[in-house]
């Protein structure tokens, strides 16, 4: 998800500062662990933020666009609990640098993401939906302008039970083997 940002920072297109990143997770991005917080009747019909402030991730989400930007970079980071076993979908808000259009951010990715088998720009003005990658190791993204001038909007969706997790890893080891990047992870069976 935070990789659209960083390949816009390595690129000096995103400005270092007013990064907002909002990501809404299925139950299973809160982990299998039996908790209060997790059971149906707390989930259902509703969304539930959590890590206000203190999420586990933003350390090391702070650390890889850091060092993109040989800079320090902060965040602001909120995951919401969405009421489906899984996907997540990241919504994250950026400042452009200046005279840095949407097209050229858009051409960036594009330019990033060429050779990536497994993460798909959009066409643009197509929004990408969590049950699009469902079950798949695929990761869809797109760029928007903001109604407020010099922002943009960048949206991820995953499987967070693939991509985010065993998917990843199965891809790391083919590379690391040097199988084909997509051994094992064109066909899923979905549980849950």
């Amino acid at each position: 998800m935070v990789f659209c940002v960083l390949f816009g920072l390595q690129a000096n297109l995103i400005q270092y500062r007013n990064i907002i990143i909002d990501s809404k997770s299925g139950v299973s991005g809160a982990g299998r662990g039996a908790k209060e917080a997790n059971l149906y009747t707390e989930i259902s019909e509703g969304i539930y933020s959590y890590g206000m402030t203190r999420h586990r991730h933003v350390p090391e989400i702070e650390q890889g666009l850091s060092d993109a930007a040989h800079s320090k970079i902060t965040i602001s980071f909120t995951p919401h609990l969405m009421p489906m076993n899984r996907g997540m979908q990241s919504t994250i808000y950026v400042e452009m640098a200046a005279g840095v259009t949407i097209e050229d951010l858009y051409q960036q990715l594009k330019i990033s993401y060429q050779d990536e088998e497994f993460v798909i720009l959009l066409e643009r003005g197509v929004v990408p939906h969590t049950h699009n990658v469902r079950g798949s190791n695929y990761n869809l993204i797109n760029v928007f302008a903001d109604r407020i001038p010099g922002r943009a909007i960048i949206t991820s969706v995953i499987d967070n039970l693939v991509k985010g997790a065993s998917g990843q890893a199965l891809q790391n080891l083919n590379i690391m083997l040097g199988y084909p990047e997509n051994t094992g992870l064109l066909y899923q069976p979905l549980f849950p």
